[in-house]
């Protein structure tokens, strides 16, 4: 007997579009986790790789390469 294997392709798009959700979260339950430990500190420098992130995120809306959601389109579920 042979057993096949189903392979799926997904543009680089749609594997985006799929993870999205998941990866926001996953990064909402992780800083609500932090939060929680730490709640009298949470502060972004410069050297923090989380900073770095947001410093992206804000010069690729000023350029127009993203969209971002609203506070209701991404906590509501």
């Amino acid at each position: 007997m042979t057993q096949t294997q189903e392979t799926n392709s997904i543009s680089a798009k749609n594997l985006a579009s799929t993870l999205e959700p998941l990866i926001r979260r996953i990064v909402r339950e992780e800083l609500t986790r932090f939060l929680e430990t730490r709640a009298d500190v949470f502060q972004l420098t410069p050297d923090m790789p989380l900073y770095e992130d947001m410093e992206e995120i804000s010069q690729r809306k000023a350029q127009d390469q993203i969209k971002l959601h609203s506070h209701e389109e991404v906590w509501s579920e």
